[in-house]
């Protein structure tokens, strides 16, 4: 396709999709919780930390390859989990995973996703599984046991959702969880004819009015319903419900949420497999750290975990920065999602080969051959007065 030709680095997706959506939907997307500074401050973080590239190494042959799980992939990158993508694309959860599947990607599948997770396992078999979880069991085993089932593999429980957050930003836009339909709203939509027809119109036509599908063990409420409240019970979700689900799941666990090292050392002694240094995207608590401030303590405090952040993420030095604190893989979210919003499938597998091609291209020259060899010696923090 002829725009995505002229996409050179993942900012220029941004472009696109605020043309394609609906300002409701794009400010979905792209806001933060509060006055919005925690997002931009995710991203900044990143340039407080200098790589320090070698010279005269032997590197005309790169490998990004990177094992998470006992599971192989072709970079240390994956797309991260975002809900109700179909709304920005038609046919969204599976477009995305396609584009992870393309690249020997991670893909979490979120659980605020509109597409069964068993259709989405048919195009990627590696999808990995969010879940926002509730403190009641009786609710949260039936779901274990459906994934299970459906050949889940790696579940990924975001922790840091107990109640909603605060997001004026998208209050202003006129947009909600489960959605209202208003006339602000309906204007916007009509204002996007592209979107309203090619994405909207096209999934109530062919797959009728969208549902939760996987917040439990089957089909919660269609997103218009203000009868669906997937945050149930969650603020009474604690630690003790966290050994519950580890003793009672028996594939890979991982923590999304983590930015303190004490939870780290207790997710590590509760026998948990993974942790996600994430501040959910900025999405959460405004005045929240980022997990580039945090991450190096918290692989040093849990050296046993496989840790990984999301948050930020724009350039391939980024991903090299995280590698360099000690991550195993980074996620991104928002540009994937700009992509899928402007050209679908395509749009997003794009964003991923973009990433990927400039991971490959700073290797060379920050002078690594390896991703698992790229460790501290290639960074320089703020706090550190002269090269290593």
């Amino acid at each position: 396709m002829q725009q995505l030709r002229n996409i050179y680095a993942l900012s220029d997706l941004e472009r696109l999709a605020r043309k394609r959506l609906p300002k409701s939907l794009f400010t979905y997307i792209a806001a933060g919780a509060g006055d919005g500074t925690v997002v931009s401050a995710s991203r900044h973080a990143f340039d407080s930390y200098k790589l320090v590239p070698k010279v005269l190494t032997n590197v005309s042959e790169r490998n990004k390859q990177v094992t998470l799980f006992g599971r192989p992939f072709d970079a240390p990158i994956g797309v991260a989990p975002m809900g109700i993508a179909s709304l920005c694309h038609f046919d969204g959860d599976r477009a995305l995973a396609k584009a992870a599947a393309r690249h020997n990607l991670p893909y979490v599948l979120s659980g605020a996703s509109t597409t069964p997770l068993e259709a989405v396992l048919k195009v990627n078999d590696a999808t990995w599984f969010q879940a926002y979880l509730s403190s009641r069991w009786e609710l949260t085993a039936p779901l274990l046991d459906r994934l299970s089932t459906s050949g889940v593999k790696t579940l990924v429980i975001t922790v840091d959702v107990p109640v909603a957050a605060i997001r004026e930003a998208e209050r202003r836009a006129g947009f909600s969880v489960p959605l209202k339909v208003s006339p602000k709203l309906a204007i916007d939509a009509l204002m996007h004819p592209r979107w309203l027809l090619g994405s909207l119109g096209r999934s109530l036509l062919k797959q009728g009015v969208p549902h939760f599908e996987n917040i439990g063990a089957g089909r919660s409420g269609p997103v218009f319903s203000t009868s669906v409240d997937h945050r149930a019970s969650r603020a009474e979700f604690t630690w003790d419900h966290i050994k519950q689900i580890r003793e009672y799941w028996k594939g890979n666990l991982v923590l999304k949420g983590i930015l303190r090292t004490e939870d780290a050392l207790r997710a590590e002694s509760i026998g948990v497999d993974g942790l996600i240094v994430s501040n959910h995207g900025g999405r959460q608590l405004g005045g929240c750290v980022t997990p580039m401030e945090v991450l190096a303590q918290i692989v040093s405090a849990a050296p046993n975990l496989t840790v990984m952040v999301d948050g930020g993420v724009r350039r391939g030095v980024d991903v090299l920065k995280a590698l360099a604190l000690g991550a195993k893989c980074a996620f991104i979210g928002r540009p994937v999602m700009y992509g899928l919003a402007s050209h679908g499938s395509t749009g997003a597998s794009h964003a991923l080969e973009v990433l990927k091609r400039e991971i490959d291209i700073d290797m060379a020259l920050v002078g690594c051959s390896e991703t698992h060899s790229i460790d501290h010696s290639f960074i320089l923090n703020p706090t550190q007065a002269g090269a290593p």
